[in-house]
């Protein structure tokens, strides 16, 4: 324990000799296990809890440190942010990377420039002109394409491709199946088939940022796709052509973003949640899950579009009324009309 708050800070109440070895969610701790407590809505696990430390905030510090004998806590203001720095320093301390290495079995064409302490897997492909930063990651099977760039320290987990001419920035995480630099969705309609329009851009991603598994971020059309430093992109997400997503947003799974349209920094895109293309999203907006941004949005605030699921007869109810709501309307103003003129 002494060790963990002369990383990471915090006041320790209780036993500061604790043997640790894993770190749990208030119902699944033992007596060898780290916790914490950051939602109010699981305060009442605190009494019943078996965590040996419980990571808390001021307002529970007396209730987590009167639980029971030799119970420990970590007072501190910001439980989750804390609980996050934990989990980092307990996978460099008990999970570290292994030592850099090229596996012979990676194609680097001789043209390919590798920082020092680069790390190639198994059967990855770096193509001519590519660029690997110092100390960066590059996973099994994955493929670098020509004048590529990866920055410093940046990690591509397997199965990962990023296109030709696209650039990552330093210290990004990459999950795998994921694709950076894919053409854009472009074709021009010409007696009754569709002519394809090459994608002469490319991706930009700045520093910081994660993607999750199995996403798809497409080059632009002309200009480049842009993610900018600290964006936080979770798994299934798809991003088109000549996008731009400012700093540190984040979008959720299964949400897409339709070409050439803009979204603000600080913003949250949750679960399912899709923009329509060529339209522009303010900073600090907040979509909710499954909603359809159709036009641009200047208002900083939270948007939400669902229709409320319901059992499915009465939901068709609903529906069949939900259409009939012009016809009321005009109904009412005609109501209305005739009761002013009395």
């Amino acid at each position: 324990m002494a060790e963990l708050i002369a990383a990471l800070g915090g006041d320790l109440v209780g036993a500061s000799d604790l043997s640790i070895s894993r770190i749990a969610s208030l119902a699944e701790a033992d007596a060898q296990t780290i916790a914490f407590l950051a939602n109010p809505r699981y305060q009442a696990q605190l009494a019943s809890t078996q965590a040996a430390c419980v990571i808390v905030a001021p307002a529970m510090a007396e209730a987590a440190a009167a639980r029971a004998s030799g119970a420990a806590c970590i007072v501190t203001p910001d439980p989750y942010l804390y609980f996050a720095r934990l989990t980092q320093w307990w996978t460099k301390r008990f999970r570290p990377s292994a030592p850099a290495r090229i596996h012979p079995s990676a194609v680097i064409d001789p043209a390919a420039v590798l920082g020092p302490e680069v790390d190639i897997g198994p059967l990855a492909v770096i193509e001519a002109g590519a660029r690997i930063e110092a100390g960066a990651r590059i996973g099994p099977h994955c493929v670098v394409e020509r004048q590529a760039v990866i920055g410093a320290g940046t990690r591509l987990a397997p199965h990962v491709t990023i296109g030709h001419d696209c650039s990552i920035g330093a210290r990004c995480l990459i999950h795998s199946g994921t694709v950076i630099g894919a053409d854009g969705f472009g074709f021009a309609p010409t007696q009754g088939r569709f002519e394809k329009i090459e994608q002469l851009g490319a991706v930009r991603i700045g520093d910081d940022v994660e993607i999750g598994a199995n996403t798809c971020i497409d080059r632009g059309a002309l200009g480049d796709t842009v993610i900018e430093e600290g964006v936080k992109i979770d798994n299934l997400v798809q991003i088109a052509h000549n996008v731009h997503v400012g700093a540190h947003s984040a979008l959720a799974g299964c949400s897409g973003v339709a070409g050439s349209s803009k979204i603000g920094k600080h913003c949250t895109l949750a679960g399912a949640a899709n923009l329509v293309g060529h339209i522009e999203i303010c900073d600090h907006v907040h979509v909710m899950g499954a909603t359809v941004i159709t036009r641009s949005i200047t208002k900083p605030g939270i948007y939400s579009g669902m229709y409320p699921f319901d059992e499915h007869a009465v939901w068709e109810k609903n529906a069949a009324s939900l259409r009939q709501l012009n016809v009321l309307r005009t109904r009412i103003r005609a109501l209305e009309k005739q009761n002013s003129e009395k």
